[in-house]
Formats: C-alpha cells, sequence, structure tokens
C-alpha cells in the first residue's frame, strides 16, 4: 500500500509502491559487524556515498552498539560519535538521515544538525519524551519492538501487539501524526533463532497494525545459526533472502549493510509483487 511518510525539515518519502533501503553506518568501535570501521568522519563519509550510489535512500547513524553484550556509552560519547556525521550527510549529500538512538536529547540534537528521522530501538519506553520531540519537530519516528528487560508473551505475534500497542498509545498521547510512524519487529533483540524465524514466517500477521514496516536482519545472528556462517560479514547473501521473503508479506524499508545485494534481491521480489511493471520497462 502506498503511504507517505512525514519525515523532519518538510520531507517526505512515499513507502509501499517499491522496496526501500537504509543503509547501516554505525559510528562505534564495537558493532558486531562493522565496528571500528568508521571512526574518521572522512571514512564515515565516505562509506555513505557508496550505500547512496548503490541504491540507499536513507543513511541510519549510530553511536551506541545495541548487540547484548556491548559496553555502555554515555550520551555525550554518543553525541560527539554521530552530530558530526550527521552534519557533514545533510551538508554534503542532502540525503535522508536517520539518527538510531533511545535517547531524547541525542535525538533533539540529532534532528537539529539536520536528521529527518529517529529511529527507537526501545520504541518509545525508555525514554518516552522522544515522542514529544517527533511531534514537536515533524520527524519521521521508527518505533521497534524489543523483548529485553521485561516479560514478554509465548507468542512472538502476541507479544508484537502487546509491545507495539503500547508504544502507538505514548506516541499518541504526545500527538505524534500516524503518518510519521513507521514500525520494526525487532529481529533479534531478545529473541531467539526460532522466535525470529517464526516472525519472519508470521510477518503479514503484523498488518492488520495498518502503519508501514522496517525490518533490520542484517547479518544478525540467527541467520548465521541457520546457514552456519559464524563471521557476520559472510552473512549478506542469507541477508538477502531474509529481505526478499519479508519484502513479499508486506515490508517497505530494508535496513542493510550491503545494499547492492539486497538491492537486487528486492528488485525480485518487488518484479513478482508488481508483474505489470516489466511490461513497462520492456
Amino acid at each position: 500500500m502506498k503511504r507517505e511518510w512525514r519525515l523532519a525539515h518538510s520531507r517526505t518519502l512515499e513507502t509501499g509502491a517499491q522496496a526501500l533501503i537504509m543503509g547501516i553506518l554505525n559510528i562505534t568501535p564495537d558493532s558486531f559487524s562493522d565496528g571500528g570501521s568508521h571512526q574518521t568522519l572522512d571514512a564515515a563519509i565516505s562509506s555513505a556515498r557508496i550505500m547512496l550510489d548503490a541504491g540507499a535512500v536513507i543513511i541510519d547513524v549510530g553511536g551506541e552498539s545495541t548487540r547484548p553484550d556491548a559496553a555502555l556509552v554515555t550520551a555525550q560519547q554518543e553525541q560527539d560519535r554521530v552530530l558530526p556525521v550527521i552534519e557533514a550527510l545533510a551538508r554534503e549529500t542532502g540525503c535522508l538521515i536517520s539518527i538510531d538512538t533511545y535517547r531524547a536529547q541525542t535525538a533533539k540534537l540529532a534532528v537539529e544538525a539536520g536528521a529527518h528521522i529517529v529511529n527507537d530501538v526501545w520504541g518509545l519506553q525508555k525514554e518516552p519524551d522522544i515522542a514529544n520531540l517527533a511531534a514537536k519537530t515533524g520527524a519521521g519516528l521508527v518505533i521497534m519492538h524489543t523483548g529485553r528487560d521485561r516479560d514478554v508473551a509465548a507468542d512472538v505475534i502476541e507479544d508484537q501487539h502487546v509491545f507495539l500497542q503500547r508504544s502507538l498509545e505514548i506516541a499518541a498521547a504526545a500527538g505524534v501524526d500516524p503518518q510519521q510512524i513507521m514500525l520494526d519487529p525487532g529481529f533479534g533483540f531478545a529473541k531467539d533463532t526460532q522466535q525470529n524465524v517464526e516472525l519472519m514466517a508470521r510477518f503479514g500477521e503484523l498488518q492488520n497494525f495498518g502503519l508501514p514496516w522496517l525490518v533490520g536482519t542484517s547479518r544478525k545472528r540467527f541467520t548465521g545459526a541457520v546457514t552456519g556462517r559464524e563471521i557476520a560479514a559472510e552473512r549478506d547473501a542469507a541477508t538477502a533472502a531474509t529481505s526478499a521473503m519479508l519484502r513479499l508479506n508486506g515490508a517497505d524499508i530494508f535496513r542493510v549493510h550491503n545494499v547492492a545485494l539486497n538491492r537486487d534481491a528486492l528488485a525480485m521480489a518487488d518484479a513478482v509483487l508488481n508483474p505489470g511493471a516489466l511490461q513497462k520497462k520492456a
């Protein structure tokens, strides 16, 4: 279903017509896949340009690793890492920029620096003031499900509803326009391999939320468990397979490390969803 996603700084993005890619840019020393790769501003901007040239429409900038055993960083450390990159991306590329954070103050400073989207991995339930920020600035808001630090329902789809309904209540109370909201089922966040695979298999059941979906399976541990690939960087083919399957079941935006490979997989999925478009290209 086509939908206009409202973003900060008077930007919008049409979702639904074709799969869209969000490129991952971690400004961290310890992210599970690309930690330490973007420690200088030049390296970060160069990687972002490569992803944009390969077909990404959004660059997601993060300053704190979200892997289970990652070291905590302070808000100041996070901001020192991400804000110069966001400012440079906004100044030099004009691309859509997402800030990957659960801290309201980091989100505020990131939007002021040029970010259009706040990607909250705690779904507004760690620092609910992110919802107020989104309402005030018009920023796009990715609300992600997580099973961390909470009791979860036995059924994976039921737990999605329990958690995300609460998050949507927080957003509504703050005055966030539904057109600003994108949901994320949180693959890999306190979910074991069986739960992740079941969530993929039943992903179509989540379409009754009536909102668009972003998914992030890229190089996640469960893709390695299924394929036997222990090294994260060797899981791109498995990631592309998950992207294509999730696209066929209703996902809209795909947060990935390897943009080119996923672009091709998603092009095939889009061709299946809309074979008439191939005739127009012929």
